[in-house]
């Protein structure tokens, strides 16, 4: 395969030679040791005429299409989530959408889906009322459809919220009305800068408090967290100190190797949007942790580390571009164009640097695919081979 000439965050180019073979990954049935969810993106439909003001065009085959893929390797999907980019493309009207479709996909493909409850139909200031309003209403649809429920972090409790305690209050109040355990996620600011502040306090410390005094209250409704902060030290302390039968789900896409082996005291399992890309290469580390073998899932998972950190690098929420770029790399979906218009938020350095350190983990199913594809980007850009 011939070398492609890449532009590096310097300014200038540099010759890469692709790989000439893709790894190899199996498929397989649920992995054992560890409850792991990929966090998915969605495809955008680049043939519907629309404008920025429109709701999101959304290409339904290829987005479902993507999700049968992260089943067949056994991973879990959690769905609506910021990865699918809730409240940054796609709104409530096409993530009801979304829940719907991929949760009737989800019980044909006998596969494991957990969809976000959040309050993003709310589009102004709003009371305390109208955001247990909006998060009852969520709940209700996802589980009308038998997922299990994720309740979000809100940008309008955020906004509304005195202090500590109307997040007791609200969250309080949805627990008990829940069907079934659900799990809580805390996204932290980077992720979204309107989360700032989160359950009442700019201080963590305080913040952690009032989570696990939620927690604490309602330890039968809840299955688990789900913890976005990229904080290792802060999420391992928070894990040993939740109630028994509580889980911990990764959400650090920094240190989610060291996160899921674990320690002496205890391990997470894993909801992660960097597992979109690295789906079925997360999925066989994890068999290997089925089999005993940390060494091994070591081995597999932590040379990805470094494709995460650049994927998730500041300002961290726009990490779903790289996503996306590396799954129409892959031959996901036959376009690199997203809702909201979102492709255009990374540069192409950036989209370089990523597509080499995906191409060195074997992460291209067709590498030659890949590189014409990214040729293909190049050239609109008026790099010549």
């Amino acid at each position: 395969m011939t070398a492609i000439r890449l532009p590096g965050a310097d300014g200038t180019l540099r010759t890469y030679a692709p790989r000439a073979e893709p790894a190899s990954f199996t498929t397989g049935a649920s992995l054992a040791s560890r409850t792991v969810f990929s966090a998915a993106h969605v495809v955008a439909d680049p043939f519907v005429d629309i404008s920025p003001d429109s709701p999101a065009a959304v290409d339904w085959d290829a987005t479902l299409a993507f999700r049968r893929h992260l089943w067949a390797h056994g991973l879990g999907v959690a769905e609506a989530m910021d990865t699918a980019q809730r409240g940054m493309g796609l709104d409530w009207a096409g993530a009801a959408e979304l829940i719907r479709r991929s949760a009737a996909e989800a019980k044909s493909a006998g596969g494991a889906i957990a969809c976000g409850v959040g309050t993003d139909q709310l589009t102004g200031p709003a009371t305390l009322a109208e955001v247990r309003g909006a998060y009852e209403e969520q709940l209700a649809l996802v589980e009308g459809t038998g997922a299990q429920a994720i309740l979000m972090a809100s940008r309008a409790l955020a906004a509304a919220a005195a202090g500590p305690e109307d997040y007791l209050d609200v969250y309080g109040h949805l627990l008990r009305q829940a069907a079934e355990p659900v799990i809580l996620h805390w996204l932290g600011p980077m992720f979204d800068p309107a989360l700032d502040g989160y359950w009442g306090s700019p201080d963590l410390d305080a913040a952690t408090g009032t989570f696990l005094d939620v927690i604490a209250a309602h330890p039968d409704k809840v299955d688990g967290i789900k913890v976005s902060l990229l904080d290792a030290r802060r999420e391992v302390e928070l894990r040993r100190r939740l109630p028994q039968g509580v889980r911990c789900y990764t959400g650090d896409d920094f240190n989610y190797p060291e996160l899921i082996a674990g320690d002496e005291q205890g391990f997470s399992h894993a909801l992660l949007g960097i597992f979109d890309p690295l789906g079925p290469l997360a999925a066989d580390a994890v068999r290997a942790l089925d089999t005993g073998d940390r060494t091994k899932f070591r081995e597999l998972l932590d040379p990805t580390v470094e494709l995460s950190r650049h994927l998730f690098q500041r300002p961290t929420r726009f990490y779903k571009t790289g996503v996306v770029f590396l799954a129409w790399l892959a031959g996901h979906q036959s376009h690199f164009t997203m809702v909201g218009g979102l492709q255009s938020a990374r540069s192409l350095p950036h989209l370089a640097r990523a597509y080499e350190l995906a191409d060195g983990l074997g992460l291209f199913p067709d590498p030659a695919l890949a590189a014409t594809r990214v040729k293909t980007l190049l050239s609109v850009y008026g790099v010549d081979q």
